[in-house]
């Protein structure tokens, strides 16, 4: 193999998202993997969204990334979650084709100049000195070809050191049939990575010929379909059901009964799992008092009889697997394809990360995904799009891209990952961002497209739709604005407004002021007063957040200000927090500790006090420190 700029390790959702960007920007990149038809696998559940989710998949197709796209041109299953609830919390969530999905990301990634897809294990981190620095060299595959490189981002999965545990039985593996990375762990942690151990599992996978569906609730998906990107204006594929069903007295009779052959009850587990997405054991034992959970039955295709039992997760041994999915309503007589299982894996502490996802001991090596301790293909994607970006603009030397926290959910979960670490897998929610109602779905493009357009990485069709959806809705806006009910001319108007709102309507009265209210929709008030262009519900949703939650959103704007003025406040790399008057001596540790490159993002970490925040603010503004930027971030020095 010939020598690249940049090497992506892992071809996972973050890896072809780096990937992807760092070919998109102009560099030689090779992906490597040791099963190219395993690209972009959803090992877990075939589903593409959701709460948080979502919103970070819209955030990836406005900078430019593929998720959105493959996962529309993919998708048999489209809905919108929690429709009756506030725009800040609304989400889009698609059931994909897995095996159409796999596709039609090696479609993309292959059409891809300067993009080359490698077949091999990598083993070894390269290094080299320069001045006393650490830079990265390359890497050293299994077969013992070295193969140079500019910047390296090791997007690895669950394959650092993986372990499958079904029952007691347990062996290494990155996921069922692929061998785990053991070499390369060793790597890392030869390079003094501070690495831990996580769990995450899968849910069986059962035949749909064999499911009695008359016994469960059938999900139909929205019409129209609330689609991510701009590519389709409908979905390519059919659209089916999914369906649902729970659990019973029964069910966890059995798996209460079995805890003493779960991994997990009996220590074979050392890693910690996700919290917010627990095994059926752990489900039954934390939440005893509850007579059952809900299951959602997720087809894996349209040419696949693979039906996914989503919230099932488990690593029973099979036996137990077969007999208390058998007593769920209309798995009776299913035929059990896969069983579940729990997987271990190495992670490494985030907090040894620059905000570019850059390691801050060695330049040029980035970490995105799972290896930073997140967990879902969403927040991998989103880490792997800014690492590949910002392995591109170190080899061009200039500034590294920092999404803000009121800029991006993105930029949300890698601060969170930087400054405070993660003790378990960490997933991303809406109730982490202070600044949600400025990080909703639907202004996602608003928020992130000229980045993206800046960047070179949104064109085409994505970056037209973007911008006729923007235009549409300052169109919008302005006609509502300059629309007044006016006496007597509006009185036909007034009246078919008056069948749709309820309340009084007055003279001199914008069209804005209608709109605020709650119980009205936007789309019929435009259809009552002849609004002669047709726009989109995502277009409609936008204006309505914007005048309904006007003076929210301005609170949080305010807010965002007011935080940013300490994230353009520089802490310098050799600033030494040891021996400051008036720090508790666990604060120092944890300054020490985190390094953390900015005083805003020093005010983010656990434990940091506003009084310490002050102290530092002066000490610094005393050096003459003024606004810095990434650019200027040394790597710290081997002082062997």
């Amino acid at each position: 193999m010939s020598d690249f700029d940049i090497v992506v390790i892992g071809g996972g959702h973050s890896g072809c998202e780096a990937a992807h960007a760092g070919a998109k920007m102009g560099m030689k990149v090779l992906l490597l993997v040791q099963d190219p038809s395993r690209i972009a696998a959803q090992s877990c559940n075939p589903a593409v969204g959701g709460v948080g989710k979502g919103h970070i998949v819209r955030e990836i197709v406005a900078l430019g990334g593929i998720m959105g796209r493959v996962t529309d041109a993919s998708g048999i299953h489209f809905r919108t979650l929690n429709t009756k609830k506030g725009p800040a919390v609304r989400a889009t969530r698609v059931q994909t084709d897995s095996a159409i999905y796999t596709l039609e990301m090696l479609r993309i990634l292959n059409s891809m100049p300067g993009l080359t897809i490698g077949v091999g294990e990598a083993e070894e981190i390269l290094i080299k000195k320069e001045n006393g620095i650490k830079m990265v060299r390359g890497v050293r595959l299994s077969s013992g070809i070295e193969i140079e490189a500019k910047c390296v981002i090791v997007t690895t999965g669950t394959f650092l050191r993986g372990k499958i545990h079904l029952g007691l039985d347990n062996f290494e593996a990155g996921r069922i049939g692929e061998p785990p990375s053991m070499k390369l762990a060793d790597s890392l942690k030869g390079l003094g990575f501070r690495m831990g151990r996580f769990k995450t599992g899968t849910c069986a996978r059962v035949s749909s010929f064999s499911i009695d569906y008359s016994k469960t609730k059938i999900q139909e998906p929205d019409n129209p379909p609330p689609m991510f990107s701009g590519v389709y204006s409908v979905p390519p594929l059919e659209q089916i059901p999914c369906h649902l069903t729970w659990t019973n007295k029964e069910t966890h009779r059995i798996i209460a009964s079995s805890l003493d052959r779960s991994p997990l009850f009996t220590g074979k587990i050392e890693g910690r799992g996700p919290r917010y997405c627990p095994s059926i054991e752990d489900k039954v034992v934390r939440f005893s008092e509850k007579n059952s959970h809900q299951i959602f039955l997720e087809p894996e295709g349209l040419f696949s009889r693979r039906v996914y039992l989503s919230g099932l997760s488990t690593s029973l041994p099979p036996d137990v697997q077969e007999k208390f999915i058998r007593t769920i309503p209309g798995l009776e007589s299913v035929e059990i394809l896969r069983w579940g299982y729990a997987v271990e894996y190495d992670y490494i502490d985030p907090a040894q990360l620059f905000p570019t996802l850059e390691a801050k001991s060695i330049q040029g090596l980035f970490f995105a995904g799972q290896i930073n301790g997140t967990s879902g293909y969403e927040e991998a994607a989103g880490q792997g799009l800014i690492a590949g970006i910002n392995a591109v603009r170190r080899i061009q030397r200039r500034d590294g891209i920092v999404l803000r926290r009121d800029q991006a959910y993105i930029g949300v979960m890698i601060d969170d990952l930087v400054t405070k670490g993660v003790d378990e897998p960490y997933r991303m929610f809406t109730s982490r961002a202070e600044y949600r109602l400025l990080l909703r779905e639907d202004n996602a493009y608003r928020r992130l497209g000229k980045l993206g357009k800046e960047l070179g990485l949104l064109d085409g069709e994505e970056l037209s739709y973007a911008e006729k959806n923007e235009q549409q809705v300052e169109r919008v806006f302005k006609f509502l604005q300059t629309r007044r009910i006016s006496m007597p001319d509006d009185g036909e108007l007034i009246e078919k407004l008056s069948q749709i709102i309820s309340g009084s309507i007055c003279a001199g009265m914008a069209l804005t002021e209608i709109v605020k209210r709650p119980d009205v929709s936007l789309l019929s008030i435009l259809d009552a007063v002849g609004y002669d262009e047709k726009i989109t519900q995502g277009v409609a949703s936008s204006v309505e957040a914007e005048l309904r939650y006007e003076g929210y959103i301005r609170r949080e704007l305010e807010l965002a200000e007011k935080s940013a003025l300490l994230d353009n406040v520089y802490i310098p790399p050799d600033f030494s927090f040891e021996g400051i008057p008036g720090l508790r001596r666990e604060i120092i540790e944890k300054l020490e500790k985190f390094r953390p490159p900015t005083l805003g993002h020093a005010s983010r970490i656990s434990g940091i006090t506003p009084a310490a925040v002050s102290l530092l603010w002066v000490l610094i503004k005393k050096r003459g420190m003024t606004k810095k930027f990434v650019k200027e971030l040394k790597v710290e020095t081997d002082t062997e």
